[in-house]
């Protein structure tokens, strides 16, 4: 497994598994099957509602803890310097570990910043504390980014965000490197763009996407995964199946050429596929997180 070097000197696997939509019924199986064929690198969130079922799978598992690299997120309802704390106990708590080692803020709130900001604060004390070992932000823009950074001593270590051939966000990429800000890709395969109705067919029928897998005998998911590993980006992609957990880890074994990573790039028609971070309110989107 690639792992990559987060700006405090953390190592983290280059790819992970991740949980978004998946169902709590369904995620203690699918996390079972991807430590199994070795992936140790698992994302899940406060808001996806499977912690639980995530930390189950890891018990199960018989890995051990220091193998293991645990990311999760806080939803806004727990945003605040307190109520972050407390956020960590619960997703801890639900993940039968005592400490994490990337916790991350899952959306700016660009109504009440300043809860944002004093959220981010209590990541600063908890990474102080050594309760997690690393620590930044999810679906951050430029705006919201600076205005964390003018703010914040510690450095994000992390910006996840919605990064796959059709929607490449190149600007906050861009911000995000200068910083030595990794970027992480949710969605890196593009489901995102079938799951709502983003005006895109899926990246998987791509026909650019298509010719390139053919001329390496793999699949479209995997030249899209290791589009985004050639570009030093992270990936998380999904899945409940094992076949296909199994063949997204299979992409350490081939190498785009630079003619083809071109060609991916210029599929970027800059729709979005989730929702405007601008549009995130708690009037809107806030629900409660429930105890551990």
């Amino acid at each position: 497994m690639q792992t990559l070097t987060l700006n405090n000197g953390v190592q983290m696997p280059a790819l992970g598994l991740g949980v978004f939509q998946t169902p709590p019924e369904e995620t203690r199986a699918a996390v079972a099957a991807a430590l199994d064929l070795g992936y140790r690198h698992v994302d899940t969130a406060a808001a996806y509602g499977n912690e639980r079922e995530v930390g189950q799978a890891i018990h199960d598992s018989g890995v051990p803890r220091d193998e293991l690299f645990i990311e999760t997120k806080v939803w806004i309802s727990d945003y605040g310097y307190d109520e972050t704390l407390h956020a960590f106990g619960k997703s801890a708590g639900k993940l039968g570990v005592d400490h994490l080692d990337l916790l991350i803020l899952h959306q700016p709130l660009p109504s009440d910043f300043g809860k944002t900001l004093d959220a981010y604060r209590a990541l600063e004390t908890l990474l102080a504390d050594g309760k997690v070992r690393a620590i930044g932000v999810s679906n951050f823009m430029v705006d919201h980014l600076s205005a964390l950074l003018d703010a914040a001593t510690v450095v994000p270590a992390v910006n996840q965000l919605e990064i796959h051939p059709y929607f490449q966000q190149r600007e906050v990429q861009a911000l995000d490197s200068r910083h030595g800000i990794l970027n992480q890709a949710w969605s890196p395969i593009g489901g995102i763009t079938f799951y709502r109705d983003s005006g895109h067919t899926s990246a998987l029928d791509d026909p650019v996407i298509g010719e390139i897998s053919r001329a390496h005998g793999k699949s479209p998911a995997q030249v899209m995964l290791r589009w985004g590993l050639q570009q030093g980006r992270s990936v998380i992609p999904k899945s409940t199946k094992p076949e296909r957990i199994a063949q997204n880890l299979d992409v350490f074994d081939f190498e785009l050429a630079a003619d083809e990573l071109a060609a991916i790039d210029e599929l970027d028609t800059g729709k979005r596929g989730g929702p405007e971070p601008e549009s995130i309110t708690l009037a809107q989107f806030g629900r409660p997180i429930p105890e551990a």
